[in-house]
């Protein structure tokens, strides 16, 4: 990792600790108020708003969940709302890496008047991600510009091919895993419901 990428990584952790420590105090709620909601430890959650951790996807989607907003509203810092924004790929939030050099970009997010947040996945032959359960009626799409990529959804594993586009559900366990030979380039579209989720009273269907 280069010093830009280190120091680009303590930004978004700084702006983390930042947006969660907000969207908190917005809501009057305690450090184990949002422990419970969106199914984090409280010492994690401790450690994301003292900045002293880089969280993992699966961790920010749980907080974004209980909150109420995309993954994009924890990562971006307040800013004046512009009609037009265009932003370069390689400023954007690199937030999953894979052990053969794969990775999950954060390319945009959006969360008025609709919560969508669009990413680019790339996957190395035989590297996989898995992915918890999102808030309930949240749906992906995602779109195969290279390779092969097998999307497991509730356990049934789905291929899709260069050119072909998946949507399902993601209020379950899901995961993409990169069986063939070449590298698989994805662009996925996430649409979520507006409204935040209690992981406590709200069991996923």
């Amino acid at each position: 990792m280069t010093d830009t990428d280190r120091s680009r990584v303590r930004e978004i952790t700084a702006t983390v600790a930042e947006r969660v420590r907000a969207l908190r105090a917005s809501r009057g709620w305690s450090l184990d108020e949002l422990a419970g909601r969106s199914g984090v430890s409280k010492g994690m959650v401790v450690q994301i708003e003292g900045a002293k951790t880089n969280p993992s996807v699966g961790t920010l989607a749980r907080i974004a969940d209980a909150f109420g907003v995309t993954v994009a509203r924890l990562l971006e810092p307040p800013a004046t709302e512009r009609a037009v924004h265009i932003a370069d790929a390689r400023d954007a939030p690199l937030l999953w890496q894979g052990p053969a050099g794969g990775l999950g970009r954060l390319l945009r997010g959006t969360n008025e008047p609709d919560f969508v947040e669009l990413w680019e996945w790339r996957l190395a032959p035989g590297e996989r991600h898995d992915s918890a359960d999102h808030a309930p009626g949240t749906r992906e799409l995602l779109h195969v510009l290279a390779g092969e990529v097998t999307v497991t959804v509730g356990g049934t594993d789905h291929r899709v091919a260069t050119g072909q586009t998946i949507d399902f559900l993601a209020d379950r366990w899901h995961a993409y895993r990169n069986d063939g030979g070449t590298p698989t380039r994805l662009l996925m579209v996430v649409v979520m419901p507006s409204g935040e989720w209690d992981r406590r009273h709200q069991p996923t269907p």
